[in-house]
């Protein structure tokens, strides 16, 4: 097997012109993203289970996951590492898209953050057509920053455009709990952190927390990125946080894909 071409396959097949109109036409429908390497992924069930529930509440139909992980599996079928989008669509019924890419890595340096007032409609679920937090993280790129870190109306932390966050106060990581996307990668590591000798809890916080915190991270299927900044607020990397967090995603288990 070899790393990755690019490669969109709908149904299981080669997309036909017509596959592709709806699409490119909406951005109604939602997805699953996950890192693929030696042929499996971690949290398989977790992403199979997202996309059913989302299916289930968005067109009040159930989706076949076994079918779903076949079509998956045939679009990686001669590759090892990738990364791996499927995508849900229901234009008259549904379809599922997945697309394959070269396999990505976390960044190379810790993340700035700038805050922005942006709630997400229906936040639980990862649904397409994200062009707001897509034009807010545009906007901190363009300010100097790395990303942003979306607030809502009140001041309350959810997270970064494409990355669940999370607050270290020296002895315990805080999870924010204002309307968000439950990140595959944070389910995973939460459970985790007290094997590795973290407390971990989901709790309220507020921009005006933030000097009250010793660090801060993010999590996506990518992996585990330290914080260096929020706004003005300066973090020092922590070489011990950092350790525990990655000792504790080492291990998450891959599943066959």
């Amino acid at each position: 097997m070899t790393t990755a071409p690019i490669r969109l396959e709908v149904d299981g097949r080669e997309p036909r012109l017509e596959d592709l109109y709806h699409p490119l036409l909406t951005g109604y429908g939602h997805f699953t993203a996950m890192q693929l390497r030696a042929g499996r992924v971690r949290g398989l069930s977790l992403h199979l289970s997202r996309l059913a529930a989302a299916t289930r509440e968005l067109w009040s139909v159930d989706l076949d996951t076994d079918q779903v992980r076949a079509y998956a599996a045939h679009a990686v079928r001669d590759i090892a590492d990738a990364a791996v989008r499927i995508m849900i669509y229901h234009p008259a019924e549904l379809r599922v898209l997945v697309l394959v890419r070269p396999p990505a890595s976390p960044p190379a340096a810790p993340l700035a953050l700038r805050s922005a007032r942006y709630e997400r409609p229906a936040a639980h679920i990862k649904h397409l057509g994200g062009f707001g937090q897509g034009y807010h993280a545009a906007q901190a790129v363009a300010a100097g920053f790395d990303d942003a870190l979306l607030v809502d109306h009140t001041g309350a932390v959810e997270e970064a455009a494409i990355h669940n966050v999370g607050f270290y106060d020296g002895t315990t990581v805080t999870w924010p709990t204002a309307p968000h996307l439950a990140g595959i990668a944070m389910q995973l590591l939460a459970p985790r952190l007290p094997e590795a000798g973290i407390p971990s809890r989901t709790a309220r916080v507020e921009l005006s927390d933030l000097p009250s915190f010793r660090a801060a991270f993010v999590t996506n299927s990518i992996g585990i990125t330290a914080v260096r900044r929020i706004d003005d607020v300066e973090y020092p990397i922590d070489p011990a946080l950092m350790s525990a967090l990655t000792q504790a995603e080492s291990t998450i288990p891959w599943d066959a894909l």
